[in-house]
């Protein structure tokens, strides 16, 4: 009896060790592997961490007493890590752990830690000090994904630096291409796309994908992706800290860029408006001699240096549109080039954000080389770019699908396309994030503005969106058409289940990811 009891904590300990580790394996991998933005996570998700007190409570009971049948001192501690092991059992997620050969290593190493110390603990003849043991280690499970990236770090290093190393080889023998970097606090991945498509008219063209806009993504797309007959490369440059445009640019060595706007976002790493604008202007910074900047003149922190590039907007610039007509159907502008070329451009796309968007890929692409008159059917073929203000149909519902991130200024731009649409206009959103002192304040102003557009709102997360709650309120908004869901199914059951003398106009805004 006394074997088999044994014998059933150590399986309970595998169980909840695999799936404890699994579970904070994919917090860390949406933490992007950063063991301060992980600790940050856990601080403001103690919840989740919760769970690890059974195992806690199973360890003092069997250490403590120590009176009872040694049976009874393996069973408890047994018992609770199986109840703890369930609060950590998979779960559908939007964005599934990934395993990645950087994970799989991690996984070995944590792997082997745990190996080792159940062979040592085997070595001790008393069982309060097994049970104290693999106790302590099952509390400390999330720690043990820190300590795995530590040990793994020279290893991962040196494989990142092996690759890094590989793509400047490539980029390298290339030396005829044209490399775009593009940048922005928002709009650079739209922009990144409608340049592609508009520099297509001339050039064999290739850009970094989705949103791999970090070092390793970019060194992905050259290793896997770049061609002798490429003539340009766009590279998206994303950044959440100081230092990191930098960082890509020495990988690619851009020769022109394009900062789309500078603003509040990612405060919570960068800790201050400065370091966003600093860090921004690190591809200005990194540009060769003759090469071309280009800044959103309509943007107060990139037009404050508009006479290092060209600058391009609606209200001010060298690269000037004038919106002429803009509705639930599309959007048609004229557009003035500082060499006194005129063109009236037309889109499917909707809202006066993207005609500026398309602008800026307008001014890049005839500054190129490329006629205004070349242009404008490469704008007609332009698509939404998907979870941008992305329009579909799902049953009587219209949907624009705002979904992949959200920022102050994005805020304002969905909520101007929403008015743009007749019928029951309907918001969907857990509100921003990554806004450090600045979010409720942020969230409070979208729930006001929101007020003014939408004839009903539904919210996801309570704490979360409390202050889009306050701000709805504030503006005189009625509380029965506010619904608060815990998660983004229920909240569009709800929006489903109303009954509106008007077709439906869904806008979901931001949809935050599974470490939210």
């Amino acid at each position: 009896m006394v074997l088999l009891s044994f014998c059933l904590l150590l399986l309970t300990f595998w169980v909840f060790q695999a799936l404890s580790t699994n579970f904070f394996m994919h917090m860390f991998q949406l933490n992007t592997y950063r063991a301060d933005d992980q600790f940050n996570w856990m601080l403001k998700n103690k919840n989740r961490l919760f769970p690890l007190v059974l195992p806690l409570l199973g360890g003092l009971f069997g250490c403590i007493f120590n009176n009872m049948s040694i049976f009874n001192n393996m069973i408890i501690p047994a018992v609770t890590l199986a109840l703890a092991a369930l609060c950590y059992k998979p779960k559908a997620a939007k964005k599934p752990l990934k395993y990645t050969p950087r994970v799989k290593r991690m996984l070995i190493t944590i792997g082997a830690i745990y190996i080792i110390s159940v062979i040592l603990l085997m070595a001790f003849p008393y069982i309060n000090v097994i049970i104290a043991v693999l106790c302590a280690e099952a509390v400390l499970s999330p720690l043990m994904i820190i300590l795995a990236n530590v040990i793994n770090k020279p290893i991962e290093l040196s494989i990142n630096r092996y690759y890094t190393n590989d793509a400047k080889k490539i980029l390298a023998s290339c030396p005829d291409l044209t490399v775009i970097g593009v940048t922005g606090s928002y709009g650079k991945t739209s922009v990144k796309y409608y340049l592609n498509t508009l520099l297509k008219a001339r050039y064999n063209v290739l850009m970094t994908p989705e949103s791999f806009n970090t070092p390793m993504g970019v060194v992905k797309t050259v290793r896997g992706s770049l061609r002798a007959t490429h003539e340009i490369f766009i590279c998206e440059m994303g950044a959440k800290y100081v230092g990191e445009i930098k960082e890509l640019c020495d990988i690619v060595h851009p020769k022109h860029g394009i900062i789309t706007s500078i603003g509040p976002q990612h405060l919570e790493t960068f800790k201050s408006l400065d370091n966003v604008i600093s860090t921004k202007f690190e591809l200005a910074d990194a540009l060769p001699e003759g090469g071309m900047l280009f800044l959103n003149g309509d943007n107060e922190h990139t037009a404050s240096r508009a006479k290092e590039g060209i600058t391009y907007g609606l209200e001010s610039g060298d690269y000037k549109a004038k919106v002429i007509s803009v509705g639930e159907k599309g959007t048609t502008f004229e557009v003035t080039a500082p060499d006194g070329e005129t063109g009236e451009f037309s889109t499917k796309l909707i809202g006066v954000h993207n005609c500026l968007n398309i602008l800026g890929a307008i001014a890049v692409s005839h500054e190129l080389g490329i006629s205004l008159k070349e242009l404008k059917p490469q704008v007609r073929r332009l698509e939404n770019v998907p979870h941008r203000l992305e329009l579909s149909k799902r049953g009587d519902m219209t949907v624009i699908d705002d979904s992949y991130n959200s920022n102050p200024s994005g805020t304002k731009a969905a909520l101007d396309a929403l008015s743009l649409f007749e019928g029951e206009k309907i918001l969907v959103t857990p509100g921003m994030v990554e806004l450090g002192a600045k979010q409720d304040e942020y969230n409070f102003e979208f729930g006001a503005n929101a007020a003014k557009v939408c004839d009903y709102v539904a919210l996801v997360g309570e704490k979360q969106t409390k202050s889009i709650y306050d701000g709805l309120i504030s503006a005189g908004f009625d509380k029965e058409r506010i619904c608060v869901s815990p998660s983004i199914q229920q909240a569009l059951a709800w929006v489903g289940g109303l009954r509106t003398p008007e077709k439906k106009i869904v806008l979901l805004e931001n949809d935050l990811p599974d470490n939210y």
